[in-house]
């Protein structure tokens, strides 16, 4: 590999330029002339050939590419010249690329216009506080923002500015950085910090300019353009010497960075399938940003994206350099950002109270949206008492109810607030239906005078002007966030005399309903029609298209609920209202049994395991947002398994609180399998209503830490049925092992402790020791990838020697050597039930391997012993 210091090469010149090849194109961005040069003086190009390779269609890369592949056709010698050309460079001390740069005048004065419009477009929060010019430094709070499941090697959260840095990197050939995260997680506004930054020179500024874009105002656009009027026509026009300032951007593309929010929220979904690479070349404006993310065009510019986790299929993931994953607020966070949204300490005190004697509430608030609706509407929530919010619906009349009485003229709305609006209600949920059925976000004036919508209802505050860094559109408007869309989507379908009769069953069948509503929906006539065209050739809805009918449909589910049936009295016939509840509750039954014919009979001799898909954590949010026991209780009813696997199912506290209301109803114990998710203390927190029912718990990698076991080992000693754990990979330390030492204590049938790769030192091992002393059923024990070292396996080996139920010890990579192998040894010789005992990865001698060799002499259970990879390598089985 080529770097700043000379390197001896292996095999033929010719095999160098293709085996470093990636290496090559990235060093030769800068000296293509330099090189050219050098091979027209030796007789192996001509001036044809340079021609070729310096087209100006060709970013920087491309020629580099373009160079390499016309040297490798003119043979040995050729390549010859070109790899001592590098080496002469790295030789004299001058670097490869030009790192100096010197931008021609018109760019800094382009920048600073640029810099000072992406500052005025960021520094109010543009989303859900869009209508009270709040300010995005008094409000901005981080997420948890994580790298993806992938990346091993990096730990903890990221801050904005590591988005484009190099920690994660996964694939350095690929410029595109994605973003992930659900509806409401802070994906816009962790965006538009990073612009705000940029803009005043506070953060990455290796980029001298940044462009940013909106997908779902991308969709608006119908015309087909070039790179550079994308560009200068939806970012910032150039006041003069466009051409030049292109030229730069084409020529230091590593000097650039485009972001595109919302790519979930295009209407075409990502594909790979028509290629670009000029550009120059006008096309349409989702054939342009799919050629960027893939690097086709204006490769070396790093991008990045955002989207809905959904929209993220393996196409887009082969051309990503990295993906990070925004989980929402930590319980800090919340605290944080309830602190800021309130000046007055005293009532920034009382709501977060208030949420800490609801945790269901307090689960919500992981979403930022949900916690900036509950923070807003703090007048509502202090005074609703025991009728608090318990699901998202209730959170959303909550702020439907709060937006109403900003607007009235009363101190206080009567019971009848909902009838005196219901016609602002029922034309937003028109606007809000009709565009959820076409996927259109952004709607013009004359989509509001179709649907109604007057000067009244926009003063409401659900609807504001979409923002567009261009100024070539007319006004247009969008609601404060897609959730709201979803929610008044709901709301018109529950209350408009219009709602035809099957459009509940096909809002449960996502297919079924794109391809009624666009047949029927008034709004199709306001769409141009190559896009009605478009539609009805897909015949399918997009990922996202299907997710934000089923947030509508949940939506549905929790308006529908017998709790809120008082509101709809005088707004729609009750029959109409009680029809269409049975309905939901028929869907949510077919749903249900749906998954669980699909349940697998299992193998003889192991348990019966259903793994559950995301469309089965979406039935039971809608069950929950039903609040009905007898619904649960009937859908639990049917489902007979041993083992419920939703590994990869983006369970947050949210959903953990659904879970547990659904699970808590099941007839038989089951093992809980939640791995890799997003559960954290608060998510544990919701659980313990079900823990009754689980016999044993998987809960890997999901950022708990001592604080969520605390209050689980609470609850799982007093449930007879809970006897296994797996808690690998989290944030636990010394502090948690005081709480299993009790349980081990309490309960002497518990059979399984896995809590590897945490941090557990032997300080730790030492306090589970005082369990273990008084355990006589404990299993397995698995402490992989900790810190115990020998004292730590020292105290252990002295409190389990002479266990009689032990089948399974783990102690990989713990820094363990010869002296707690040597006491690891007395269990070996003296346990009756050991049958595996695992020491790889730590720094056992020939000393501790004698002990252990020794031991075995005296048991002829234990039928392997694993001490590979220590400074003396064994294996014995």
């Amino acid at each position: 590999m080529i770097g700043r210091k000379k390197k001896k090469y292996q095999g033929t010149s010719t095999q160098i330029l293709l085996t470093q090849r990636p290496s090559l194109v990235s060093q030769l961005q800068g000296c293509i002339d330099g090189a050219l040069k050098a091979l027209v003086i030796s007789g192996h190009f001509s001036s044809a050939d340079c021609d070729d390779v310096r087209l100006p269609i060709h970013t920087p890369s491309q020629q580099a590419r373009r160079f390499l592949d016309h040297v490798r056709s003119k043979g040995e010698l050729a390549a010859k010249v070109v790899l001592q050309f590098i080496q002469q460079k790295q030789e004299s001390g001058s670097q490869l690329n030009e790192d100096t740069v010197t931008p021609p005048k018109e760019l800094f004065k382009y920048q600073k216009k640029l810099s000072s419009s992406v500052s005025a477009q960021s520094c109010f929060l543009s989303t859900y506080g869009g209508t009270s010019h709040m300010s995005l430094d008094d409000i901005y709070t981080e997420g948890q923002l994580e790298l993806s499941h992938e990346c091993v090697d990096v730990h903890g959260p990221l801050g904005v500015e590591d988005i484009v840095g190099t920690a994660g990197t996964m694939n350095k050939e690929a410029d595109t950085v994605l973003v992930s995260g659900d509806a409401g997680s802070g994906k816009s506004t962790l965006l538009q910090r990073l612009h705000l930054l940029w803009a005043r020179g506070a953060a990455l500024q290796d980029f001298l300019l940044i462009f940013p874009f909106s997908c779902r105002r991308l969709n608006s656009e119908h015309r087909e353009l070039s790179v550079q009027e994308l560009l200068f026509q939806h970012c910032c026009w150039p006041d003069r010497e466009q051409e030049e300032i292109f030229q730069f951007i084409l020529d230091h593309p590593h000097l650039i960075l485009f972001t595109f929010d919302g790519l979930d929220e295009l209407k075409q979904s990502f594909s790979d399938e028509h290629r670009l690479c000029c550009p120059t070349q006008r096309a349409p404006v989702h054939i342009l940003l799919f050629n960027l993310i893939q690097g086709s065009l204006m490769k070396g510019v790093r991008k990045v994206v955002t989207s809905r986790p959904e929209a993220v299929g393996p196409v887009l993931k082969k051309h990503l350099r990295k993906e990070a994953f925004l989980k929402g607020f930590s319980p800090s966070g919340i605290d944080y950002f309830v602190r800021k949204h309130h000046r007055d300490p005293t009532v920034a005190a009382k709501v977060l109270e208030s949420l800490q004697t609801n945790t269901a509430l307090l689960g919500l608030c992981h979403s930022p949206v949900l916690c900036w609706i509950v923070s807003q509407c703090y007048k509502e929530l202090l005074g609703c008492g025991e009728g608090s919010p318990q699901t998202i619906t209730d959170v959303y009349l909550m702020i439907l109810q709060h937006f109403f009485q900003h607007q009235s003229s009363q101190s206080t709305l009567g019971i009848g607030w909902l009838q005196e609006n219901l016609e602002t209600v029922l034309h937003l949920g028109q606007l809000a239906f009709e565009g959820i059925a076409t996927s259109c976000y952004i709607f013009t004036d004359r989509d509001l005078e179709t649907c109604g919508v007057t000067e009244k209802d926009i003063c409401m505050g659900f609807l504001i002007q979409s923002k567009d860094m261009s100024s070539t559109h007319s006004q247009r408007y969008e609601f404060l966030h897609v959730t709201l869309q979803c929610f008044f989507s709901g709301l018109y379908i529950v209350l408009s005399n219009d709602t035809d009769r099957s459009t509940i069953p096909k809002l449960f069948e996502p297919k079924g309903m794109r391809e009624a509503d666009l047949r029927s929906t008034c709004f199709s006539a306001c769409l141009p029609s190559t896009y009605q065209q478009e539609q009805v050739l897909e015949g399918e809805s997009t990922a996202v298209e299907t997710l934000n009918l089923q947030i509508t449909a949940t939506f549905v589910s929790g308006l529908l609920s017998q709790r809120h049936q008082s509101l709809w009295i005088h707004c729609c016939p009750s029959a109409v209202i009680e029809k269409r509840a049975k309905q939901v509750v028929r869907c949510l039954s077919k749903g249900m049994q749906k998954h669980f014919k699909s349940i697998p009979q299992p193998v003889e001799g192991e348990k019966k395991s259903m793994h559950a898909m995301p469309g089965f954590v979406w039935l039971i949010k809608c069950i929950y947002e039903m609040q009905e026991s007898r619904i649960a209780k009937d859908a639990m009813s049917k489902l007979e398994v041993d083992h419920l696997k939703l590994t990869y199912c983006k369970i947050g506290p949210v959903e953990c609180t659904a879970l547990a209301y659904v699970l808590q109803h099941l007839k038989n114990p089951v093992g809980l399998q939640l791995d890799n998710n997003s559960v954290g203390d608060v998510g544990v927190e919701q659980l313990l209503p079900c823990m009754h029912i689980c016999n044993s718990l998987y809960l890997r990698n999901n950022n708990i830490t001592d604080e969520g076991i605390r209050k689980l080992i609470a609850k799982g000693v007093q449930c007879d049925n809970f006897q296994k754990i797996a808690l690998f990979n989290n944030q636990l330390t010394d502090a948690c092992t005081q709480h299993f030492s009790h349980l081990l204590k309490t309960k002497q049938d518990f059979l399984s402790i896995r809590l590897g790769n945490n941090n557990i030192t032997a300080e730790g091992a030492k306090q589970l020791a005082e369990g273990l002393k008084f355990n006589h059923s404990l299993q397995f024990l698995g402490l992989w990838g900790n810190e115990i070292g020998d004292a730590g396996a020292e105290a252990l080996a002295s409190a389990l020697e002479s266990s009689k139920s032990l089948v399974w010890l783990s102690l990989v990579g713990n820094g363990v050597g010869s002296a707690g192998a040597c006491a690891l040894a007395n269990i070996i010789k003296n346990s009756t039930s050991l049958e595996e005992l695992w020491l790889t990865e730590n720094c056992i001698t020939r000393t501790g391997v004698e002990c252990l060799i020794q031991a075995l002499k005296h048991n002829t259970h234990v039928k392997s012993i694993w001490y590979v990879m220590n400074t003396e390598t064994y294996t014995h089985k």
